[in-house]
């Protein structure tokens, strides 16, 4: 087995303790889309209203701050998206140097996915903003065991040894009827730590 499905199946272990989930892995389908035609889906004219928080990522930086942000906002009445809550998630290591891990990817306790029309005729679990929006680094696979899902990323997300040598995934998200909360997510990759825990927000299912 490759060192990254090691590690990536360690961190699922390591959430699996949460409340709620159960085995039952499956592959999720992940739609790129582009800003702010995705706005459509939550929001009447496009717009939207978004609250954001971020949470330090805990390597041993040297410089910049590097972080995962959570954002969610609400589907409005008349929407694809009405009545449910949108959440999406970034990682941002443009700023960092000093470090020589590589993050290969998310784990979260999510619960439950609701599917939407991310695109014109095209119904998806997860869905990735490739245009329009911030970001470089896209979403290679997402699966779902019980009610935690791990996103891997695209490629390594690795930083030098001078600052502003990192990248950013692109904005990644997915739709759930609970409300959000507060919670414990995972990163793996390759490193010391090849796992760690940070802050994020999540459905509470």
């Amino acid at each position: 087995m490759e060192t990254s499905l090691i590690l990536r199946w360690s961190a699922v272990a390591a959430l699996m303790a949460a409340p709620c989930a159960v085995a039952d892995a499956a592959k999720l389908t992940v739609v790129e889309v582009a800003a702010p035609a995705i706005n459509c889906v939550f929001g009447p004219l496009c717009i939207i209203t978004v609250s954001d928080t971020t949470a330090a990522i805990p390597l041993n930086f040297t410089a910049g701050n590097p972080f995962l942000q959570s954002r969610t906002f609400f589907g409005v009445a008349g929407t694809p998206g009405s009545g449910h809550t949108a959440y999406e998630y970034r990682v941002d290591l443009r700023s960092a140097g000093g470090d020589v891990n590589c993050l290969l990817g998310l784990v979260v306790n999510f619960g439950p996915i609701v599917r939407l029309p991310y695109r014109p005729g095209q119904v998806g679990d997860v869905y990735v903003i490739a245009q329009g929006g911030l970001g470089s680094v896209g979403i290679k696979s997402a699966e779902q065991d019980g009610g935690v899902i791990t996103f891997e990323f695209a490629k390594p997300m690795c930083v030098g040894t001078s600052p502003g040598a990192g990248e950013s995934t692109f904005f990644f998200g997915l739709a759930s009827n609970f409300p959000p909360r507060a919670m414990t997510a995972g990163m793996f990759g390759f490193g010391s730590p090849p796992f760690i825990s940070l802050g994020a927000r999540a459905p509470n299912f």
